[in-house]
């Protein structure tokens, strides 16, 4: 994977992730912490021919295959928080959300295996490369992933603008997983049914919704600051 972004790459750097090879700008490689990593100077047109974006900062690097997290292990511990993401396709939105996941402490993101966003190189950009510091699992079933939560004595709760319960609401002491939905059209009616509670975030002004990595950070916020971790 062609991991491209001044933070996507010094995070690949820091992480799990083997990282092969570096290459920058001149200007770039002025940068202490490329200097250590060996970057080859190459001009902006290779950085781009190599990432295959416009958006590479200067810099790009080649990683090793992400390594998803198996679905189970976002369940154990005795407080988990997790972020669980319904079809959510756009790679910036599943990036902003991973980084608001990763700097509020969440145990991890789960996403489903199909029609979802994948961590590619654009979510490892928009995420400033908090992907390589975050349990990100994939899970056949969203709903059934769900139940297994349950089971594990968490709490779901699903964003939903028309609910009637406030998202500061419950305590959300214990494991707890919060679910977002699509860009589009939320929460799919059986996944909303798995929760255990709809929360709504309040809207003031005349557009209908927050985005859904802003909701993910209000959410995600508010449990931290519940739990005396803010």
């Amino acid at each position: 994977m062609i991991v491209y972004g001044r933070n996507a790459v010094r995070e690949a750097l820091r992480g799990p992730r083997e990282v092969s090879a570096v290459w920058a700008t001149e200007r770039a490689a002025r940068e202490p912490w490329l200097k250590e990593a060996g970057a080859q100077v190459v001009d902006a047109a290779e950085v781009e021919a190599r990432c295959g974006s416009e958006g590479h900062q200067g810099v790009c690097a080649e990683a090793g295959p992400y390594a998803y997290a198996e679905p189970a292990a976002l369940l154990e511990g005795p407080e988990p928080l997790v972020v669980a993401l319904d079809e959510v396709t756009d790679p910036q939105n599943l990036g902003a959300v991973c980084r608001s996941a990763e700097t509020a402490g969440a145990t991890g993101v789960a996403v489903p295996r199909h029609r979802s966003a994948d961590v590619t190189p654009a979510v490892c950009k928009a995420s400033a490369g908090a992907v390589e510091h975050l349990a990100v699992a994939r899970v056949r079933n969203l709903a059934d992933f769900l139940g297994d939560a349950k089971r594990a004595g968490c709490w779901c709760y699903g964003a939903d603008a028309a609910a009637s319960v406030p998202y500061d609401g419950p305590d959300f002491s214990g494991g707890v997983v919060v679910v977002l939905g699509s860009e589009g059209r939320g929460l799919r009616p059986r996944v909303a049914s798995a929760c255990d509670e709809l929360l709504a975030i309040p809207v003031r002004g005349r557009v209908g919704s927050l985005n859904v990595s802003a909701a993910a950070a209000v959410l995600l916020y508010e449990i931290v600051q519940q739990r005396g971790q803010g």
